[in-house]
């Protein structure tokens, strides 16, 4: 005879698991739609009504708006009114509107805590104070216990591996994201040090009547700007990497310890159950009550991380269309001050400008001129091409003229050798004292038009927008499928442990119930 239905406890059991399903499945349709989501799509329709839209706080005009249609979510901790300020990880407003998209897995938690802890306290109550007797057992039911039991254990053994596997996968890709991003703001503000360093150089140059009073005013103007800008690129940046970083190694090391814990109690919640033994069963099933509940708000944890870095990469793709507009998007790589570069620009094609009419009038007064007392002979230097005119357009050499990259090399051929007094004392037209100063002037008059390239990139954001296309197209599709992998992982751990729970203690039983038939049938 059948002891499958005879005891009211397994009802309860069954009604627990029915009672959950619809908030599981509310929650595992929010996932399923956050995995196939586009780039535009909107996430969580339960938070969908187009009768508050009014209500939602006006968006700044003159500012870009970022991935406004896919945020556009409604807020659970703002009496769901919805939020339609764009991607902006620092309104408190945006954070909580994405979290609000972990509601059903905190309505999960809370509900599969509350309500199976009841049954299992009535459970509990039942098999301890009052455990009676059995009288008999289904071979189906034990067999079908522990098929289903089987199959939850392997589908949690198949979640953890899954949870492990993606967790260091995410914890590289966005190591990875956060150091390319941490490097390129380097590179940025260590070329702008290098030509806060020609400046320098160019004010410590002395051809003829050097540099005028002007110009080094303006000079030391600048570079007290390219510090400021510097500074704050670097600091933000390292800033933000740092707290990313203490955030993403706080949800690795939860997410090793929930996998390992979950993995070794549904082992051995399989072992206790299978060998009957009732009292170790019972305390891993209270165990495990308590880890579902934690691992339901894990999946929530993951559902909000994948939603924030999807809306992140949208904003990026969005950014890079409107790379000068001003957007909350420069909290994570701020573009450098676009007066401070244009300032900066046109300091860099005046002082190369002015450098190079210094060492042509010095070259035409000085050293073709026969001065006394240098004692020059033989041919006449050539002079230096200026790469701007008097208005900073650029200028095509004149024939004759030398390029700045070979300037130095060639001046070589017209040097002499020099007696104490500093006269040349062989053929040529350039001491080697006048060599040093014309070459450091054709040296920092090189470095800064080098620079000129990279100046113009900061002008106009272009290597922030190389940096966030380069992020979108190589680091967010990875960033999106870890964050979807751990997401599915941990549901599919919370959901078998929840099912090996329940069937821990019904295999349980119709062993016991197995064991006292066949002693019954023995005697």
């Amino acid at each position: 005879m059948s002891r499958v239905t005879s005891n009211p406890s397994f009802f309860l059991l069954f009604f627990s698991f029915f009672l959950l399903i619809p908030l599981l499945s509310t929650a595992l349709q929010d996932g399923v739609e956050i995995a196939a989501v586009k780039q535009h799509d909107q996430v969580l329709p339960w938070l969908r009504s187009a009768a508050e839209d009014a209500a939602s706080p006006a968006v700044n005009s003159t500012t870009l708006v970022l991935a406004q249609e896919r945020t556009r979510r409604k807020d659970f901790f703002h009496h769901f009114r919805r939020y339609n300020g764009g991607w902006n990880i620092t309104n408190n407003n945006y954070i909580t509107s994405v979290l609000s998209t972990a509601i059903p897995f905190l309505a999960v938690a809370v509900a599969w805590f509350v309500i199976f802890g009841v049954i299992l306290s009535v459970i509990c109550a039942c098999y301890f104070c009052c455990p009676g007797e059995p009288n008999g057992y289904s071979k189906l039911g034990y067999a079908s216990s522990l098929i289903i039991l089987i199959l939850c254990t392997v589908a949690a053994i198949a979640g953890c591996i899954v949870l492990y596997i993606s967790q260091g996968k995410f914890d590289g890709t966005t190591s990875n994201t956060l150091d390319y991003v941490v490097s390129q703001a380097e590179f940025t503000a260590e070329n702008l040090r290098n030509v806060s360093r020609y400046f320098d150089s160019a004010e410590q140059i002395v051809i003829g009547v050097g540099l005028s009073p002007a110009v080094e005013n303006d000079i030391d103007n600048v570079k007290k700007k390219i510090s400021t800008a510097t500074d704050y690129l670097s600091k933000k940046t390292r800033d933000n990497s740092k707290m990313l970083h203490r955030a993403i190694d706080a949800m690795r090391f939860a997410l090793i310890v929930v996998a390992a814990v979950m993995l070794f109690v549904a082992l051995l919640g399989f072992l206790f159950s299978i060998l009957g033994l009732r009292c170790p069963v019972y305390f891993l099933v209270i165990v495990g009550w308590v880890l579902v509940a934690g691992t339901f708000l894990l999946c929530g944890t993951f559902l909000f991380l994948h939603n924030a870095i999807a809306d992140t990469c949208v904003a990026m793709d969005e950014w890079v269309l409107n790379p000068t507009a001003h957007t909350a998007l420069d909290e994570i790589l701020p573009c450098v001050d676009n007066a401070t570069a244009m300032e900066t620009l046109a300091q860099s094609k005046n002082v190369t400008h002015s450098l190079v009419e210094l060492v042509d009038n010095f070259i035409s007064s000085v050293t073709n001129g026969n001065t006394f007392p240098y004692n020059q002979s033989g041919p006449l230097v050539p002079a230096l091409c200026n790469p701007f005119n008097s208005d900073y357009t650029l200028r095509q050499c004149a024939a004759g003229e030398l390029a700045l990259e070979n300037a130095t090399e060639v001046w070589k051929n017209y040097t002499c050798d020099a007696s104490s007094s500093g006269n040349c004392v062989t053929q040529g037209r350039i001491t080697p004292s006048m060599y040093s100063q014309m070459a450091a002037a054709v040296n920092v008059t090189y470095g800064l038009y080098h620079y000129g390239p990279f100046l113009v990139d900061l002008e106009d954001c272009t290597f922030v927008r190389r940096t966030f296309t380069e992020i979108s197209n190589n680091y967010c599709p990875g960033l999106q499928s870890y964050t979807k992998w751990i997401y599915w992982g941990s549901v599919a751990v919370s959901v078998a442990v929840m099912l090996s729970l329940v069937f821990w203690i019904i295999h349980e039983r119709e062993r016991r119930h197995q064991i006292h038939t066949k002693r019954v049938m023995a005697r």
